[in-house]
Formats: C-alpha cells, structure tokens, sequence
C-alpha cells in the first residue's frame, strides 16, 4: 500500500475514507422516509406514518472530484481488467477539488410519543474529506506519473480537511399547530459526538516549477498541516477519548389534504440547520515547513510526506489542541403530491462553513428535483441533481422496499455519460411498523 506522498490528501483520506459518501439520496424525502428524514430535518421525528421505524444498518457513499473521470459506460475496459493509467481522464488544473463523504447509519429507531410529538434516537458513524485548489500536475507528479514536459504552476489557497467521527443522537420533535389548514412542527437533535480522527493541511500561496530534464521540481512557498494522535499510523479509532457536542435545529409544515385518497397532505415541506458542534482532540502534531527549495521528483517515489518534508525542507514540529468543526449546512425541501401515489419532491443543502475555515468538513452545495411513485410498502424515484463542482447533472434511480432500500444518486447519469467525474451508492435494512392509517 503506498503511504502519504506530497499529494498526501489524496493518499490519506481515500485510504481512511473507504466508504465516501449527498447522502441516501432521494430516499431521505418521502411520505416513508422514516429515521432518514430525521437526518435531514429533526421536525421530521413527528412522523405520522409510522408506529416505529427500525433501522438495522444502513451505509451510503458519495465521491466526487474535477480532476479524473471514468467512462462506466465502457463495459469492456472493465471486463478486460480495468488499468488506472491508460482507462481514467485527466483533466489537471490549478484549481483542482476533491470531495467525498460516508455514512455508516447504525441501530436506530423512530416512533411516536403521542399524537402531538415523537422521539428518534439514532447512532452513526460518518466520514468527510474536502481538498481544494490542488493543482492537478503536482498531483500527477506526486503520484509517480510519467511527466516529459516542464510545468510552472501557483497554487493559491490550498486547502484540505478529511475527518470521521462517530455520533449518538437523541431527537425529539412537537407539534406546534395542529388544524384544518396548517400543520407546524418543531424539531432538534442533540449529539453526542465521538472523535475517530483528522487530518488539515494549508498553503496560502505555493509556487512551482518542474524541469523533465533533470526531474528538478522547485518550489517557494509555506505549508502547515496537522494531524490527530494516532492518525499517521493507520490508527483510526473511536477510543480515542476525543469528544464533542452537536446539533440539529428544524422545522417542517404540512397543508392538509381534504382527498385522503391523494395524499394526507397538499403540500409539505421544511427547513433546518444541521450539524452544529465540533470534536477536540488533545495533543495533536502541527508541522510548519518552508518549501523554498529545489529536489528530484523520485523523492516521490518510495518515500512517506513526512520524510519528503523532514529529508529537504527545513520546518519545526508542535504539539497542540485541534477542533475539527462539523460540516454546518442549511437545508431545505418541499414535496407535492401530483396524483394518487405519484409526488415530486425538490431539496436543497447549502455548507455554511467559510471556504478556508480550517479544520473543518463543508457539504457540497446541491439541489435535487426527485419525482418517486409511492405507496406503503413500495416505493421507486429517480432524483437529478445539480452540485457544486459538477458540470453537469447527476440522474440516479432507486427504490424502498419494504424493509430494502437501494439507490444511487448517479447511476443512470454515468452510464450514458462518457465521462463520469463523482459517484455514490446506499443501501439499508430497516423494520418498518406503519400506522394504520
């Protein structure tokens, strides 16, 4: 397995983020949506059509970047056995981002006080990776790519940030206004937060100039980066003793349907601010380098970042406190009933974290238009979705079924597509107790 090179983002945080998560899409927005619309919206948690929602397991996946895509629709290259340096797209830039986030949902379970409130208690363990403005050619260089021609690049703002952490949630959720023409409900999750581990690098402003003739790479510049205890090793635990607080805050409302044939309700919908909080961690190594320096590019090759950096850049190394801020987002959605079983739903998320704000996870921004067919025990939607980053749209296709549920939010946009630059996958296995009405 090859270790942390200059490129030590990339490196590190696919390798800690083996699952990279927008989350249960489609899914999470439903007349059923259960538990998994609690994560989106706590208000959620007063949920009529339920008596209890049981989540046994449940894990989606979600990577993306605009620097390396692959052609899904080329069956053979997977068949014939799929090679990473003749079958992938490279589209370096100087400004080159990377992002993925995973969600392993736990046991959880949903289910309803009374007729005016209900109660959701879920358990999670979550990954987010963010890597901006790296500039694609540094990365090829790093990687061990074959470069035979001279570059000079800036790199302005580097920045990265990849963390997991586990959560225990306790949500709760109250009718506030209940008549003929309004439903209003409030809602708030608290979190207990557990640290698994981080990572976070910075450069203001990174110069360099590659010569092929001589594989002499100068650069100028700084770089600070600091990881927590453990994290350089492979020890990625939730034993740590790192700790925090979280929160979510919501509010959903219905207008009630007089044709209960159609639907219970005319037009529903919501808003909420997820993810408030952050995880310490205790003794955490900083370093600070000076990269004003000239050295072969086969340093690359064999050896970690670390003795990359300590072999040719002079720096100094610390031990301090690091906070890693949660990936704060606003959300919000409305979903109409068109006619009997089949509705349409459109969601947005937008990160609330300062670009540069380090250490800290930031959600890729997205809006989702999702038309779904939907009855108690079936369910079948195809979500198309718009991100941040993305050229073009993302056109998924998934389905509930009774206690199974499995989707993509992508899976139909890469396989037409000839060039597919993010991808994602969930699945999930719950026991759902429906009301009778």
């Amino acid at each position: 397995m090859k270790k942390i090179t200059f490129a030590f983002f990339i490196f590190l945080l696919c390798l800690k983020t083996s699952l990279q998560a927008q989350n249960f899409v489609g899914g999470n927005i439903g007349q059923y949506s259960g538990i998994f619309g609690v994560l989106e919206n706590p208000a959620l948690a007063k949920d009529d059509s339920y008596k209890l929602d049981v989540n046994l397991f449940a894990v989606s996946g979600f990577l993306g970047n605009d620097y390396v895509a692959i052609d899904f629709s080329d069956w053979n290259s997977f068949r014939d056995g799929f090679n990473f340096d003749t079958d992938l797209s490279r589209s370096p830039n100087p400004r080159n981002k990377f992002f993925g986030n995973g969600d392993v949902l736990g046991p959880s379970v949903l289910f309803q006080l009374n007729s005016t409130s209900g109660l959701a208690i879920s358990s999670r363990f979550r990954t987010f990776f963010n890597i901006y403005n790296l500039d694609g050619e540094i990365y090829d260089l790093a990687s061990s790519v074959d470069i035979n021609s001279d570059f000079g690049v800036t790199l302005e703002q580097l920045s990265g940030t990849g963390h997991g952490w586990g959560e225990v949630g306790l949500s709760y959720a109250r009718t506030l206004i209940n008549s003929n023409q309004l439903e209003l409900n409030a809602g708030v999750t608290l979190k207990y937060l557990i640290g698994g581990g981080g990572v976070f690098g910075y450069s203001q402003r990174l110069q360099a100039n590659y010569a092929s003739s001589n594989k002499a790479l100068t650069t100028s510049g700084s770089l600070d980066y600091a990881y927590t205890e453990g994290f350089e090793n492979d020890s990625f635990s939730l034993s740590s003793g790192s700790s925090g607080l979280g929160a979510d805050l919501g509010i959903s409302f219905k207008i009630p349907s007089s044709d209960q044939s159609l639907s219970s309700y005319k037009l529903k919908g919501g808003i909420s601010i997820t993810d408030l909080g952050k995880v310490s961690y205790d003794n955490s190594t900083f370093f600070d380098y000076d990269l004003n320096a000239t050295i072969n590019s086969d340093e690359f090759r064999n050896k970690t970042l670390d003795e990359v950096l300590a072999d040719n850049y002079p720096g100094s190394e610390s031990r301090r406190n690091l906070d890693f801020q949660l990936p704060t987002a606003f959300r919000a959605f409305v979903d109409l009933p068109i006619t009997s079983g089949l509705f349409v739903s459109l969601q947005t998320a937008v990160s609330l974290r300062e670009f540069g704000e380090n250490p800290s996870s930031s959600l890729i921004n997205f809006i989702t238009l999702n038309p779904r067919f939907e009855k108690k025990w079936f369910s079948i939607y195809s979500p198309l979705s718009f991100r941040q980053y993305q050229s073009g749209p993302a056109w998924g296709l998934g389905f509930r079924a009774g206690p199974v549920m499995l989707g993509s939010g992508s899976i139909l946009s890469n396989l037409l597509a000839s060039n597919s630059y993010s991808t994602d996958l969930y699945v999930g296995l719950r026991i759902p107790i429906y009301s009778k009405q």
